[in-house]
């Protein structure tokens, strides 16, 4: 084997350790969320139990997406990218309606979400 694709090898190798790492984190953050939300949904509020949905939603699609990529060697980037946009869009006009009315801890990290979904937008294109 040359030293090239040894080389390769190792990377490959290496990008799956992490995305399994990555996959393990998302499944176990998803698996708390949803217990929280099923035992504290009638006392919380509305705006933050439709924030944990979207990020819930947010981690399915990126748990399919790396199990695509580690069963496959895929990216489903098709799909993700126009939901993504998708998302983009309709968390900028809730926030446009909502801002006001959202708890500081809420909104800083809906905001930061937005940043992270116009990160990975970029990079996907």
């Amino acid at each position: 084997m040359n030293h090239n694709v040894s080389n390769n090898l190792n990377k490959t190798s290496s990008e799956n350790e992490r995305r399994v790492d990555h996959l393990i984190n998302l499944v176990e953050k998803e698996t708390r969320t949803e217990r929280h939300l099923e035992q504290n949904s009638d006392i919380s509020n509305p705006e933050n139990i439709q924030h944990a949905k979207e990020v819930q939603q947010n981690r399915e699609e990126e748990i399919d997406n790396l199990k695509n990529i580690l069963v496959s060697g895929e990216h489903s980037n098709n799909n993700q990218v126009k939901n993504l946009e998708k998302r983009y869009e309709y968390t900028n006009g809730y926030l446009e309606h909502n801002k006001d009315h959202m708890d500081k801890e809420a909104l800083k990290n809906t905001i930061e979400k937005q940043e992270h979904r116009k990160d990975q937008l970029n990079s996907m294109k």
